[in-house]
């Protein structure tokens, strides 16, 4: 059967009665009504569409070839659209012919079905049979429709996107745990942020910068939020006055992601059941060291001079949310002693820095703020961070570099509080942890 110019299953509904078209995709469900009737619904990523066949209408030789279908085969059929007696569905396909393109075997190894009982661990083991459920499709088609967001408000104000290593040298962060791979007669290191050298890139008189791509963490961490590899848009400008003008772009970085699945994926979110608020701006800001006080207020002790812990995010979350209305938020002025080097100080009393952080729904999503582009402040950070080997990173810094900030923002992790989902790897194809490497 030819599929050029197949249609997908979302085009069999009630505006297209009459037409002559062809599906291909996954049979989820066969349903034998006798000898005269029978229905399978097909799959494909835009849905379920129900094709039924009927003795009579369609030919003897097709009514044979259905009853060798089993679940999970892939076929293709040409039939007729035809209003539909179903509660599901407005309109069905009347089939005239079937090709079964690929027959799967009749036991499958996870139950793939709406009242699934087998376990995470297993269905990410059969991860490709795992994905085939509507409800997965539409997270993935969410999560690009964030993504396109993004990417149109990016370059519609002057963005360029760029491409740094993954391969490092050394380290980004002092106490950050990294991946070793040989390169060579030598160690290199898989990336945990692109940061560095996009500041480079910075300084190579690049105003407005973007990179979508992967980062990785060697962290013994099996939380739901945490994965040993994932994808991160990060941002870069220059020329900016502080790190609030690095607040008010991810707002509308946001913003721009959030109005693109409310404005295309409206049948994907009501698969899922959710609704999508788009938040105001400007979000709410509270800033260290008043963030003591407040968690002091809220029963909650934070010695001074310490960051705050996973259970402080979530009482700052509620206080903002009783406060302000908004789910999310900015902190900012974090203790310099628990942010990298790169991060400026604020001069006035440098044991704060310029940095930020932006938490929705009690998660952090991001990090960012304005870097130190001062050679000598630059030095003095590495020095009091006591790095090593980072002239290949500072000594540019010698000759003139702009201001500058930007952020790094986890892709699966916002999907993850987008959509509610209750782990991380429900939001990454593929995920990587401490204990999983395949498939």
């Amino acid at each position: 059967m030819n599929l050029d110019g197949r249609k997908q299953a979302s085009y069999v509904n009630s505006e297209n009665i009459g037409k002559e078209v062809v599906l291909a995709g996954f049979v989820t469900e066969y349903r034998n009504i006798g000898k005269n009737l029978k229905f399978i619904i097909l799959l494909d990523w835009t849905g379920e569409a129900q094709v039924v066949f009927s003795a009579g209408k369609t030919g003897e030789e097709e009514m044979e070839k259905i009853k060798g279908v089993t679940n999970q085969s892939v076929v293709a059929i040409k039939g007729i659209i035809q209003k539909s007696s179903s509660e599901k569905f407005a309109a069905e396909l009347l089939a005239k012919n079937i090709e079964i393109i690929s027959r799967s075997d009749q036991q499958l190894p996870i139950d793939i079905s709406d009242n699934t009982e087998t376990t995470f661990s297993k269905r990410l083991n059969w991860r490709s049979l795992d994905l085939r459920k509507s409800e997965n499709h539409s997270i993935f088609k969410i999560q690009s429709a964030f993504i396109k967001g993004i990417y149109n408000y990016l370059v519609n104000n002057e963005f360029i996107q760029i491409f740094t290593p993954c391969l490092l040298g050394t380290g980004s962060e002092s106490g950050a745990e990294m991946f070793s791979v040989a390169y060579f007669d030598k160690e290199a290191f898989l990336r945990q942020d692109p940061q560095l050298h996009r500041q480079l890139t910075i300084a190579g008189g690049f105003e407005k910068i973007f990179e979508i791509g992967p980062s990785w963490r060697a962290e013994e961490s099996h939380t739901m939020r945490h994965l040993c590899e994932h994808r991160g848009i990060a941002i870069e400008k220059a020329y900016i006055n502080s790190e609030e003008d690095i607040m008010r772009l991810e707002e509308e970085v946001i913003i721009s992601g959030l109005n693109e699945v409310t404005g295309t994926c409206k049948n994907e979110l009501g698969v899922l059941g959710k609704k999508i608020e788009v938040p105001k701006k400007p979000f709410p800001e509270i800033r260290y060291p008043e963030i003591y006080d407040i968690l002091e207020g809220l029963g909650k002790k934070i010695e001074f001079g310490k960051e705050h812990d996973w259970e402080s995010e979530m009482l700052l979350a509620r206080y903002i949310k009783e406060k302000y209305g908004s789910d999310f938020y900015f902190i900012n002025r974090f203790p310099f002693d628990s942010k990298p080097f790169y991060v400026m100080r604020v001069d006035e009393d440098n044991m704060w820095a310029r940095s930020v952080d932006m938490i929705y729904k009690g998660v952090e999503l991001s990090s960012g703020g304005q870097r130190e582009h001062r050679y000598d402040r630059l030095i003095e950070n590495v020095n009091y961070k006591d790095m090593k080997s980072m002239g290949w990173f500072t000594d540019v810094f010698k000759y003139g570099v702009p201001p500058h900030g930007g952020f790094g923002m986890g892709v699966e992790r916002v999907i993850m509080q987008l959509l509610d989902i209750k782990n991380v790897r429900e939001a990454t194809l593929y995920p990587r942890d401490p204990e999983r490497l395949f498939p």
